[in-house]
């Protein structure tokens, strides 16, 4: 299964956000910054992952985006299934129309049995465990942020 891009950069904010020190939020700017997406798609991104609750923002001088409690515990499958919106893995749809097979096709039911097993395989996976701090050091120390103590 392919994730979209969406999909990609929402995980990747939740994983920097994991990573960086909770205690201050950090921009929007800094987070598309750090996973290396531009601005608008990452806003995008933050918004719907707030509108989900994962993550917590504050507008102003001082303001910026962290990690809630939620977002600390979700797992890879759990955001996958909320960001998902597509109603079918296919297009279902020629280019003369609807697909012949349409009625009742077992291929569809079959690809959203897939989708299903995919994020149940994922939904172990608890975002904030994934980054580590070989991986994450450089990309805060990029953004001017000190990594936190410990493993990361």
């Amino acid at each position: 299964m392919r994730m979209t891009a969406f999909e990609d950069v929402s995980l990747r904010a939740l994983m920097l956000l994991s990573s960086a020190d909770n205690s201050e939020p950090l921009a929007t700017r800094a987070i598309a910054d750090g996973v290396g997406t531009p601005y608008n798609h990452v806003s995008k991104a933050v918004l719907r992952l707030r509108e989900l609750g994962l993550v917590e923002s504050t507008r102003g001088r001082s303001g910026g985006v962290q990690l809630s409690d939620v977002g600390r515990r979700a797992t890879v499958g759990q955001v996958l299934r909320a960001l998902d919106t597509r109603e079918d893995l296919t297009d279902c749809e020629s280019p003369n129309g609807d697909c012949p097979f349409n009625l009742q096709c077992g291929l569809r039911s079959a690809l959203r049995e897939a989708r299903e097993a995919f994020y149940r395989a994922l939904d172990h996976v608890i975002i904030s465990s994934l980054p580590h701090r070989r991986q994450m050091e450089p990309v805060l120390l990029q953004l001017g942020l000190r990594p936190p103590a410990g493993d990361v």
